[in-house]
């Protein structure tokens, strides 16, 4: 009812009109006025079917008028020429390679013509192969003429039997991928949010790492030379205090930091060996952010 209405219908008054439904010298607009048939019920306890002209519609009128290209239904599409004549040959079980060019060619031709009357355009591709067959089926009513070499000529239909095998292992190929899942039509991707810890892991520090930067301090601290000779009581416990006391207000320290380079190599070595004690005693933590990053030391507690 409501295709009807969209369909461009005209108003149940009009319709009366053309068919002689009003009386005589009852005018157009008083017959739309007043109706011959009221089509709502003196009780409204349904829904309607459809509304014409703002008013709802609780009977189907019985003067409806549905113009005949108002509604058409598609039984079959095709995709091409191919496509039809592939449907024509396997829907009568045919042969695909002795195909009976008469028949197939007579009931192509008249879809063509079917085809035409509505769509002239998309029918110029099918009339291609329209002449394509009848060609075909006109070599066929000839007299078959051997070759030079004594061979027996072609078969006019080997070419056309040929795209026809094509066109249907891609068409199957094609319906195969169609029955996989694809992603906004049969599944949809799943997103999971993981908060992030807050607290940072640093990563290990490698002793080759360490070896290198313990190194590169020895280097610096050679290049002081010192040309008073004395001798130097060293504490290792004393060192390990001065480092506990310098990272007491700070959170993190670089590395060389920690060593007083200008005091000379015996001082470096007992410094380190102080820092070393530190570690395994675990009163300080010596991190890298990343590979081949500084490296840097930190209280392992916190402090009162």
């Amino acid at each position: 009812m409501a295709e009807a209405d969209r369909a461009g219908a005209p108003p149940p008054g009009e319709h009366a009109a053309s068919h002689g439904g009003h009386a005589a010298g009852q005018t157009p607009g008083e017959a739309l006025a007043t109706p011959a048939t009221d089509s709502t019920p003196d009780t409204i306890d349904g829904v309607a079917f459809a509304r014409l002209y703002g008013e709802p519609l609780f009977k189907l009128p019985q003067d409806l008028y549905i113009p005949p290209d108002a509604l058409e239904v598609f039984l079959e599409t095709f995709e091409g020429p191919l496509d039809l004549l592939l449907y024509l040959i396997r829907k009568q079980n045919f042969n695909v390679l002795d195909i009976p060019m008469a028949e197939v060619t007579t009931q192509y031709l008249g879809y063509v013509e079917q085809l035409r009357k509505t769509n002239l355009e998309l029918a110029a591709e099918y009339l291609l192969m329209a002449a394509m067959l009848i060609e075909i089926k006109s070599r066929m009513l000839l007299p078959v003429k051997k070759a030079d070499t004594g061979e027996e000529a072609e078969d006019p239909r080997a070419e056309l039997v040929r795209r026809l095998l094509e066109y249907e292992q891609m068409k199957l190929a094609a319906q195969r991928i169609d029955r996989l899942p694809q992603l906004g039509r049969d599944f949809l991707r799943a997103e999971v949010y993981i908060e992030q810890s807050i607290t940072p892991r640093f990563p290990d520090v490698d002793c080759n790492d360490l070896r290198a930067a313990w190194a590169d301090v020895i280097k610096r601290a050679k290049l002081v030379q010192h040309h008073k000779i004395s001798r130097e009581e060293l504490s290792v416990r004393e060192h390990m205090s001065i480092i506990l006391r310098r990272l007491q207000g700070e959170r993190f320290m670089e590395f060389s930091e920690l060593f007083d380079t200008t005091r000379g190599v015996p001082v470096v070595v007992v410094n380190f060996i102080a820092m070393l004690e530190l570690s395994r005693e675990s009163l300080i933590e010596i991190t890298q952010p990343e590979p081949f990053a500084p490296i840097y030391v930190r209280l392992a507690y916190l402090p009162a």
